[in-house]
């Protein structure tokens, strides 16, 4: 019998292919209704997309090795990669976009950047609309379930400072019925909010459609929007202020969110030391951006000051990318600013990109450690999280982490540079898609269409790289995990 090593991934791979090519039936469904001439894209589509998964399901259906920790870095990368062109299939056919637009646009909704090359939203096709946020809610789905029930186990991911408190498949060290378990609860977590926040949206005075919409770009912190103006089209303050509250729970760890509901106390939240830091960073942010907006007059009144400089704040930090005015032309080093704090994220296990609080945290926590061991060098300093002294891996990762982060930040934009003339539209477009922040400055401040093949290409690569927290794809690079 021939011996398939990769058969589990390419398994996997398949059947995650076929549940994707069933995500085509709704905007076909849009297509009908509406007539706007995009149905037959979307069937053929569907068809192309299930016809590979069943094609790599078939040959290895009847094989059930168990996954090894090794096979979880190749299963994740290649399934995010394999749904990412297969997601870029409808935007060739419908609208005959070019093939790294598509894979761009599809990559960004997958992974939730919310980056776009396309204008005229307001115009385009209804299907098409609907469908680039419903890869948006799907990646974001896929985000959090990675997040809180895989990446921990590759020992990879920031999550993995929740094993001592989380129960469940974090403390697991291979896969179980209990990441299932797990799973499914955060899947009904994730659907509930996007149900209330749709409703809230409706009642606040979107139509139904832009609702849904808006709905599963909140939720998965992605910041696509069905109107070129994004948030700032509906022209309210209360739609705006509902999106802050939406955005700002979606970038909570899911994993207290799960713990929460299980034990019914929402003691989980208040001693929980990442929220407590992500809330004081986004008030301390908003407060600032407040008062530049006012002192440069930007707004008639300080109030409008306020609203915009929180629901801007709160976007850039979370990495969601919303818009309610266009931020790249304030002016000051706002705008600066805010790409700087897409940097620092939302909390781990959520869907938001950049670096995650509980490392920053962690390396603010490791610094004040060296401070004190320079005034006592034989003094014995543990790091500690809420009160639990972590060892010495944790450290590890996050400093690893963080100069890989650099690293990557460093040689992209110094790649683009050579490619882009502009040199802070090379800058900005870098830091925005390796966080999954979305908006850019320069040539990108508006959107991306602009810049060439090649950039859109390597940011489509930067997208993944920060989706999958650097580790998961770089250590496919190494000779040593191919390896036998």
């Amino acid at each position: 019998m021939k011996v398939r090593p990769y058969a589990p991934v390419q398994r996997i791979v398949g059947v995650l292919l076929i549940f994707l090519s069933v995500g085509f039936i709704p905007p076909m469904l849009f297509a009908l209704a509406s007539g706007d001439g995009t149905l037959h894209a979307f069937i053929v589509s569907f068809l192309v997309v299930a016809t590979a998964g069943i094609l790599l399901y078939l040959p290895v259906r009847s094989s059930h090795r168990e996954l090894r920790i090794r096979d979880g870095f190749l299963v994740v990368v290649a399934c995010w990669v394999a749904v990412c062109l297969a997601g870029a299939v409808p935007f060739m056919l419908a609208i005959d976009a070019s093939v790294a637009d598509a894979v761009f646009e599809s990559t960004s909704g997958l992974t939730t950047t919310g980056a776009t090359v396309f204008v005229g939203l307001d115009a385009m096709p209804v299907s098409i609309l609907w469908y680039r946020q419903q890869l948006q809610w799907m990646g974001g789905l896929g985000i959090i379930v990675l997040a809180v029930a895989i990446l921990p186990m590759l020992r990879i991911g920031g999550m993995q400072v929740y094993r001592a408190e989380i129960t469940g498949p974090v403390k697991e060290s291979r896969l179980t019925p209990r990441v299932a378990e797990t799973a499914k609860a955060l899947w009904l977590i994730y659907i509930g909010l996007t149900v209330v926040c749709a409703a809230a949206y409706w009642a606040a005075g979107m139509s139904l459609f832009d609702a849904v919409g808006h709905s599963f770009s909140t939720i998965a912190t992605a910041g696509f929007s069905t109107h070129d103006a994004s948030i700032g089209h509906f022209d309210s303050a209360l739609i705006d202020w509902l999106v802050v509250f939406f955005v700002f729970v979606a970038s909570l760890n899911f994993g207290l969110h799960y713990l929460a509901l299980r034990r019914a106390t929402a003691q989980v939240y208040l001693r929980d030391p990442e929220l407590k830091l992500f809330a004081l960073l986004l008030l301390i942010i908003s407060a600032a951006a407040a008062l530049l907006l006012w002192q440069q007059q930007v707004y008639d009144s300080f109030w409008d000051s306020l609203r915009h400089a929180v629901f801007q704040s709160v976007s850039y930090m979370t990495t969601t990318g919303f818009a309610t005015s266009e931020v790249y032309l304030w002016p000051g080093t706002l705008p600066l600013l805010l790409l700087l704090v897409s940097a620092l994220g939302g909390c781990a296990g959520s869907t938001t990109g950049g670096f995650k609080i509980i490392r920053v945290y962690l390396l603010t926590k490791q610094g004040i450690r060296e401070l004190k061991q320079l005034v006592h060098p034989r003094s014995v300093v543990p790091l500690k999280l809420g009160g639990r002294t972590l060892n010495q891996e944790v450290a590890n990762a996050v400093w690893g982490f963080v100069s890989l982060y650099i690293v990557c930040v460093v040689v992209l934009t110094l790649f683009v540079s050579g490619i882009e003339e502009d040199l802070v539209t090379a800058v900005s477009v870098v830091f925005s898609s390796m966080n999954n922040l979305g908006p850019a400055l320069g040539q990108a401040g508006a959107n991306y269409g602009s810049l060439a093949d090649a950039t859109k290409w390597l940011m489509s690569f930067a997208m993944l790289l920060g989706r999958l927290e650097i580790f998961t794809i770089l250590v496919l690079l190494t000779p040593t995990y191919w390896k036998h």
